[in-house]
């Protein structure tokens, strides 16, 4: 009987680790990824002839990213890796299996899989503040982007303002990389984080570099604040400064030509849609995701997951979950596997997940930026929304739920398809009608999950 075919998306952590146990237990895994190099975000590789030394590009963790880069060139000719190639769609055949509609260097094609290991990671959460629609706003994921592959920062002088451990990671990246930082802003509150600090101390590796980063942006010079209640890029037409207001109501402005923002991070999880995934609302971190077992399988018994993709746990934790689903899915087939190492594996996630837990304590959800959010501030960028759009949807036209909001507004339509506005519009919704989030719903996924050129299919 010929082997499963094992389709994963994603070369990421949790992608690559998948994948190596599946070779190792003589299977030939599909990757696929939209990377041209495997890496993933965090350790996303520069163009060859571009590279730099590690220590550079990945401070702390370039111990971590030579051994993933390392593994990825190993694996190659182990697996089937279709680098620089996205999956936009996929369908579950009948009785069993799926299509997977790509678009890689070639063209459309489309590949079949038997099993499927989503492994699709994460994208910054953003939410509308005045001016963010300015050229030279920019993702604090982008930002790491234009550092990390391209050697460049998004600015001379850069403001960077979020919620979240990715704030002070890519400060210190900046830093470190010698680019002039305006400023840094919290819009969480320090006090959360000192009394989350003894659950935190349960990791106390991850700990101390997150404390690091923050000290060694002082070290640099840059200034670092807390709780800061509003900020406003300014600016005619790019940015030229950006304004905020402290904690004690007082406004500050500071010079700079960009500005890298984000709100913590949230799942892509339009793949899992696609593929008849049931998801779950998780209050913490306000946002719907894929269910999934603490052994990494999905509410579709064909369906594993692993990584940011199914839950925010960072790239540690994404490896570990890569390792441990793919050792699920070895079962589920019959296959030999080490049950040693999936209860070590089941430990490791569990302290992680504790972690994790004191992280999201540590850096809350900010409310106070959504209350914000004034009538004419565009939601949604690709049609042109505004906030005052979709209160006036919810109050004259009955738009109580995502999808009716979405059918009646446009917001959502456009080519992110809900992933860049969605998270805001539903806040916003919910707050007009006063009733929980989780009660508007979520945007259903639909293909193309992300924008694909205007040309027939293979």
């Amino acid at each position: 009987m010929a082997d499963p075919v094992v389709a994963i998306v994603g070369a990421g952590p949790a992608g690559l680790r998948a994948a190596q146990v599946l070779a190792e237990a003589g299977l030939r895994p599909l990757l696929i990824d939209e990377g041209h190099r495997a890496g993933g975000q965090i350790y996303r590789r520069p163009p060859p002839g571009a590279e730099r030394p590690a220590a550079d590009l990945y401070g702390f963790e370039a111990g971590r990213a030579r051994s993933l880069h390392a593994l990825a060139d190993a694996l190659a000719p182990r697996i089937a890796y279709r680098p620089g190639t996205m999956v936009w769609g996929i369908a579950a055949r009948d009785p069993a299996g799926f299509d997977l509609d790509c678009l890689g260097p070639e063209g459309h094609d489309r590949a079949a899989a038997d099993r499927l290991i989503l492994a699709t990671g994460a994208m910054d959460r953003t939410l509308p503040f005045p001016g963010w629609t300015l050229p030279g706003v920019f993702t604090l994921g982008a930002a790491q982007i234009a550092l990390k592959a391209q050697g460049m920062a998004i600015g001379r002088r850069v403001a960077l303002v979020g919620a979240g451990p990715l704030l002070p990671l890519v400060a210190h990246q900046y830093a470190k990389a010698g680019a002039e930082i305006a400023a840094v802003l919290d819009v969480t509150p320090l006090k959360p984080k000192v009394m989350a600090a003894p659950r935190l101390a349960a990791v106390p590796a991850t700990l101390a570099k997150g404390v690091w980063y923050t000290f060694a942006c002082a070290l640099h010079g840059v200034p670092v604040r807390s709780g800061v209640r509003a900020v406003a890029v300014e600016g005619a037409a790019c940015v030229e400064a950006l304004a905020w207001e402290d904690a004690r109501g007082r406004r500050h402005r500071v010079a700079c030509d960009a500005v890298g923002a984000s709100f913590g991070l949230r799942s892509e999880a339009q793949a899992a849609d696609l593929a008849g995934c049931r998801f779950v609302f998780e209050p913490v971190t306000r946002q719907w995701q894929p269910e999934r077992s603490a052994q990494g399988r999905a509410s579709h018994p064909h369906v594993y997951l692993a990584g940011d993709g199914s839950g925010i746990g960072g790239a540690d934790v994404a490896e570990w979950q890569g390792e441990r689903t793919a050792l699920t899915l070895l079962a589920d087939l019959g296959r030999p596997r080490d049950a040693a190492r999936e209860a070590r594996l089941d430990r490791i996630l569990a302290r992680q997940a504790g972690f994790r837990a004191a992280l999201e304590a540590a850096y809350p959800y900010p409310h106070h930026l959504v209350e914000n959010i004034a009538d004419d501030e565009i939601v949604c960028r690709c049609e042109g929304i505004t906030a005052g759009a979709l209160r006036r949807a919810a109050t004259e036209r009955d738009a109580s739920e995502m999808n009716r909001l979405k059918a009646l507004t446009r917001a959502g339509m456009g080519r992110c398809q809900g992933r860049v506005c969605g998270h805001a519009a539903a806040e916003i919704l919910a707050r007009h009608l006063r009733v929980p989030v989780e009660t508007v719903g979520r945007l259903r996924g639909q293909a193309p999950i992300k924008p694909i050129p205007l040309r027939e299919p293979a």
